[in-house]
């Protein structure tokens, strides 16, 4: 805890004892112990306001990440279903032309 070793803080304590007196050192160590506590808690609650932010803008990518990837799945599908029309209807254009032949041919055996 800050390099102090027990030696380093029974001197500040003794120093504290002959500045203070004996009478208001329990009330200044109570106060410092409620600042403490006070400043602990601030702190807890920014770490936990700076953690919430951090996972808000965290899920703002995941959700712009997963919209993006929904755009190209769309865009894929709607371009897989024009090649499926296309050969569909170049199916559909090449299957009279064989007929149309078949039917010539039999025209001229008749």
């Amino acid at each position: 805890m800050f390099g102090i070793g027990m030696p380093e803080l029974v001197i500040i304590l003794v120093i504290a004892l002959i500045v203070i007196g004996p009478q208001k050192l329990p009330d200044l160590a109570k106060s410092l112990g409620k600042g403490l506590a006070e400043f602990k808690k601030a702190t807890d609650d920014f770490k936990q306001t700076i953690e919430a932010d951090s996972r808000t803008e965290e899920e703002k990518e995941h959700l712009a990440k997963l919209a993006e990837a929904k755009k190209k799945a769309e865009e894929e599908k709607v371009r897989e279903a024009e090649e499926l029309k296309a050969k569909v209807e170049g199916t559909a254009a090449a299957e009279p032309a064989p007929a149309a032949a078949a039917t010539a041919e039999a025209e001229k055996k008749a």
